[in-house]
């Protein structure tokens, strides 16, 4: 008797086992079922849309389309062919999955998309608005967070395929948005902020700066004004519209602006400070660099150049367009951007939805204003005829790259209206040997939007 209620136990015991094993392996298919989907001969996939239902990717990446008609958005949405990993289709594969475990592989009528934030006729606009030459740019309501303009050139349609990599422009497969380049004197807007954080507005506002065309710093090297005759005496709101080197050299080197304060001002607001691995954020998966600068010594030319936006100064064109959000919003925090409004699974139904969020503060809400004051003049006296139409604060950049022997165009700015909130950068490489500018582009950029989201 003993014996047999031994054996009943035992039999009972691996029933519990073999009952928990099972349960545990169908949790098991049950969570990993879409990743052996994703990695089967079988993938299918839904598609990817603009704001206004344009598709900009069909799941197979073969949409009939006329030639090019995708190539404003090509680098930036990508495939899944696994040539683009930084692309929105490559981080977000899973939410176009059309497979779940409980209606199975959906080949044919599966729902599964992501619906996005871009304007695509606004940015095509945008695209051609280049005329070939290569460079980037990037537009978001920063009041919301919502990226409407995303190009950069060279793109590819990847729609038509593209076998032959190795014979591709440099860029091509990158969203150059994302990535860091040397920032010109855009970066002096961080410098601003930098001063007006550490001595206050009545400081800044009442030191002045000769300019005669170059300055011999304290380290007994040359910083040079882009005018060769200088600008003579000048206030911060002077310099910023002259975009005076010498002016800004001579602020690093002030004793009320002392290097270890920049330091910790310029981290606060996401620089990597004298640091190789300079890191990234990412925005729907896509990974972003992190701006970075060296800085070491008031008195160096590389720190008064990292400053003023050269030595080893990078920002990526989509963090210098947040900071600008910070500014226009007059708050000092970021409006963080998104590229997916929503998605849905294979069923149609809705199961992701974004929400604005916002940076911590990267600055006083004081310091915001008074810069934001600052490039608004600046919008006034110098682009209110080349970008005829918005009130905009805004501030240029010219970048030496390639050991001096190009130059790079850059603008950054916002629109001070509630109803067509828009901060922006573009990137125009190669200046010199185009007759394009990036404030016609920026004219083109937000006459295109104001046509279809004001």
């Amino acid at each position: 008797m003993k014996s047999i209620k031994r054996c009943q136990g035992l039999m009972s015991l691996v029933l519990i086992l073999f009952i928990i094993g099972m349960v545990a392996l169908v949790v098991k298919i049950y969570r990993e079922s879409s990743f052996y989907m994703m990695n089967s001969d079988d993938l299918s996939l839904g598609k990817v849309y603009d704001r206004n239902g344009d598709v900009l990717f069909d799941g197979s990446g073969k949409t009939e389309f006329e030639d090019n008609y995708l190539i404003d958005v090509g680098n930036l949405i990508g495939d899944d062919n696994g040539q683009m990993t930084n692309t929105l289709v490559s981080r977000n594969i899973k939410r176009l999955n059309n497979y779940s475990f409980n209606s199975g592989l959906v080949s044919s009528g599966g729902k599964a998309s992501i619906h996005t934030t871009l304007d695509h006729e606004a940015n095509r606009k945008v695209y051609d608005a280049f005329y070939g030459q290569d460079g980037c740019a990037v537009a978001y309501n920063y009041k919301t967070g919502e990226i409407l303009i995303c190009t950069s050139l060279p793109s590819i349609d990847v729609t038509k395929g593209y076998e032959n990599i190795e014979e591709l422009r440099s860029g091509t497969l990158m969203s150059k948005n994302m990535y860091r380049t040397v920032p010109g004197s855009t970066q002096k807007v961080s410098t601003v902020i930098a001063a007006l954080e550490i001595m206050g507005a009545d400081t800044l506002f009442s030191k002045s700066f000769s300019c005669s065309g170059t300055y011999e710093n304290k380290g007994g090297n040359n910083i040079d004004c882009h005018n060769i005759y200088g600008h003579g005496e000048q206030n911060i709101q002077q310099a910023v519209e002259n975009s005076c080197n010498p002016f800004f050299a001579q602020l690093v080197e002030d004793e009320d602006f002392p290097l270890k304060k920049i330091k910790s001002i310029y981290k606060e607001m996401g620089y990597t400070i004298n640091d190789d691995n300079c890191g990234y954020f990412d925005i729907d998966g896509i990974k972003c660099d992190k701006a970075s600068t060296t800085l070491n010594d008031p008195y160096e030319f590389k720190t008064q150049w990292g400053c003023i936006g050269q030595g080893d100064t990078l920002v990526s064109p989509i963090q210098l367009m947040m900071w600008q959000s910070a500014i226009a919003n007059e708050t000092g925090k970021m409006t963080m951007p998104y590229l997916i409004s929503y998605t849905t699974d294979v069923n149609g139904k809705e199961n992701y939805s974004v929400e604005t969020e916002f940076s911590d503060r990267i600055f006083s809400s004081n310091t915001a204003s008074t810069t934001k004051q600052i490039l608004l003049t600046n919008g006034e006296n110098n682009y209110s005829s080349l970008i005829s139409g918005y009130t905009i604060g805004v501030k240029s950049g010219t970048a030496q790259v390639n050991e001096g022997r190009n130059e790079n165009s850059l603008l950054v700015g916002f629109v001070e209206d509630k109803d067509f909130p828009i901060a922006f950068c573009i990137l125009l490489e190669d200046k010199n040997n185009t007759s394009v500018k990036t404030e016609s582009i920026a004219k083109v950029m937000l006459d295109s939007l104001s046509e279809t989201y004001s």
